[in-house]
C-alpha cells in the first residue's frame, strides 16, 4: 500500500494551517490567508494526483476524470468516496460531501457560548464567524481538488458551499 500518514496528523496539519495563515501570518487580511492556503492546497493536489494516476489510463473527456476524484482520489484522501456528484452538463459539476471530515469539529448549530463576551454588538455573529472558519477550512481540499484536475489537464475554478454544516459541496465550473 506504500505509506501512509494517520488521519489525526492530517486533520492536525490543516487546523495549524488555517490557524497559522488567519490569526498569526495575515489577520488583518483574510483574502490573502484563503488565497495562501489553497495555493499551497493546488499544489498538494497536483502532487497527489500525479501519484496516483501513473498506473491509470489517461481520461478521455472531463466526466471520466471527475468522476475518477469522485472515487478513486476521494477514497484516497477520506477512506470514503464524495456521497453525489450533480451536473448540469454545461461544464459545472458539484460534488457533496454529507460528512467532510476536515468540518466535522465545527458546531452545526452554533449558540451564544461560541461568542466572546467581550464582544460588542456590530461584531460577528457566531454564525458569521463560524461560516468563515469554515470557509478558510475548505479553501485546502478546493485547491486539492483544482490542482489534481489541472494535472489531469483540466482548467476550472473550485469552489466550496456550506449551508448545513458539516456537509460540503464543491463547485467545480470547468474553463472551456
Amino acid at each position: 500500500m506504500g505509506r501512509e500518514v494517520a488521519e489525526c496528523c492530517v486533520d492536525g496539519m490543516v487546523a495549524e494551517l488555517v490557524s497559522a495563515f488567519s490569526t498569526r501570518f495575515y489577520v488583518t487580511n483574510p483574502e490573502i490567508a484563503a488565497g495562501r492556503i489553497y495555493a499551497i492546497g493546488f499544489q498538494v493536489g497536483q502532487k497527489l494526483s500525479e501519484r496516483y494516476t501513473i498506473e491509470h489510463s489517461q481520461f478521455t473527456d472531463h466526466i471520466e476524470a471527475i468522476k475518477f476524484i469522485c472515487q478513486e482520489f476521494w477514497f484516497v484522501l477520506f477512506k470514503k468516496q464524495i456521497d453525489s456528484l450533480r451536473t448540469n452538463l454545461r461544464g459545472t459539476f458539484v460534488l457533496q460531501d454529507n460528512n467532510f471530515q476536515w468540518l466535522t469539529f465545527m458546531p452545526s448549530n452554533p449558540t451564544l457560548e461560541d461568542m466572546d463576551a467581550s464582544q460588542h454588538e456590530s461584531s460577528p455573529t457566531p454564525d458569521s464567524k463560524i461560516a468563515q472558519t469554515a470557509c478558510l477550512h475548505l479553501c485546502f481540499p478546493c485547491g486539492i481538488i483544482q490542482g489534481a484536475l489541472s494535472n489531469l489537464g483540466i482548467r476550472c475554478a473550485v469552489s466550496a458551499d456550506i449551508s448545513n454544516l458539516p456537509a460540503c459541496s464543491f463547485v467545480l465550473h470547468i474553463e472551456a
